[in-house]
């Protein structure tokens, strides 16, 4: 799958190969799209807001999620989120997820959202019934999908979608000869487009950039933390992701003057303590979203004691953020008159 999908970010590869399969799975995705939409369900009592991308892989969607929560409960709005939960296993659907929740039955995604934002936060594959048991257990007031743009039983009253604006939408074919859940079309049916990062440029009327930025640094185990301009050991360090894109992960090091040793693994690793010890004494460096998946790490004497997680914030450029805001407070004002 790695050769695969470094096929896809190149112009001309081996993979276009794959395009009368990928015009059959492009003819499937219409058709699929068709029949949901007619069988949508009805509109809820609260609006919803799906955050999703058209390609596979990490876009940077889950920082954006958790930025956007804390601006709108800044704004005096309740809001919730659903996830199908990916790569959880909750013993019963729809799951509502804390702070406190296992891991392994929450996902990593819907457990950062959860400690990071003070929100609830519900998982199920089907997002709709997610949406109904989060309105049922809770009194939110708008509903944020983590993903969801392909589950079109979920009504939907705005939508937003992440590029990643390294990669972009690689060669603009869809799978398996390209990366694209849909064609590239569909961004321009999408009220807001937010590129994460990157060259990538998109004629699309409400199209803002964003960047990841660092907060600092926080120590595995006892949350000791340090400055961004502080990073622990001498500069070189060791990236540990298990990210849709790790080389971003690194890159974003690298941007703050580190050394960088990259170990990646594929999105949604379940890591072991293994994972993180290494022979050197080298500081080592992992994401929120891999450290959800790490805090329950037995102590050793010796082991580990240099694990140190990046704390990132989602910055929309302009008004961008702002926007988005006054939007969904529109809608939910609308939902309540």
């Amino acid at each position: 799958m790695n050769a695969l999908e470094k096929a896809w970010y190149r112009p001309r590869s081996w993979a276009l190969v794959l395009l009368p399969v990928s015009w059959l799975f492009r003819l499937i995705v219409g058709l699929r799209r068709r029949h949901l939409t007619r069988s949508s369900a009805t509109p809820l009592r609260a609006p919803v807001v799906i955050i999703g991308n058209i390609s596979v892989g990490g876009t940077g969607k889950t920082p954006l999620i958790i930025a956007l929560v804390k601006a709108l409960q800044a704004e005096g709005l309740k809001p919730g989120v659903i996830s199908r939960g990916y790569g959880g296993d909750a013993p019963d659907y729809p799951m509502a997820v804390t702070p406190g929740s296992n891991p392994d039955h929450s996902g990593d995604e819907p457990l950062l959202i959860a400690q990071s934002c003070q929100c609830p936060v519900v998982i199920d594959p089907d997002r709709h019934n997610a949406a109904v048991h989060l309105l049922a257990t809770s009194d939110c007031n708008v509903i944020l999908s983590d993903d969801g743009m392909q589950h079109y039983r979920l009504h939907r009253d705005l939508e937003i979608i992440v590029v990643d604006g390294e990669r972009g939408l690689g060669n603009g074919q869809c799978l398996p000869a390209g990366p694209l859940r849909e064609p590239p079309g569909r961004l321009y049916e999408a009220q807001y487009l937010i590129v994460n990062g990157g060259r990538t440029r998109l004629a699309h009327p409400n199209c803002f950039r964003m960047e990841l930025r660092p907060l600092g640094f926080r120590r595995l185990g006892d949350g000791r933390t340090l400055p961004p301009e502080t990073p622990p050991g001498d500069g070189a360090v060791k990236a540990v992701a298990g990210i849709g894109n790790p080389a971003r992960f690194a890159r974003t090091l690298a941007s703050m003057g580190l050394s960088v040793q990259l170990h990646p693994f594929p999105d949604h690793h379940q890591f072991s303590p293994e994972d993180l010890e290494f022979d050197d004494d080298r500081p080592v460096i992992i994401t929120a979203k891999d450290a959800v998946k790490c805090s329950h790490f037995p102590s050793k004497p010796g082991k580990m004691p240099n694990v140190w997680i990046l704390d990132v914030t989602a910055r929309v450029e302009a008004n961008g953020l702002s926007k988005l805001v006054t939007h969904i407070k529109q809608l939910a004002e609308q939902q309540q008159a």
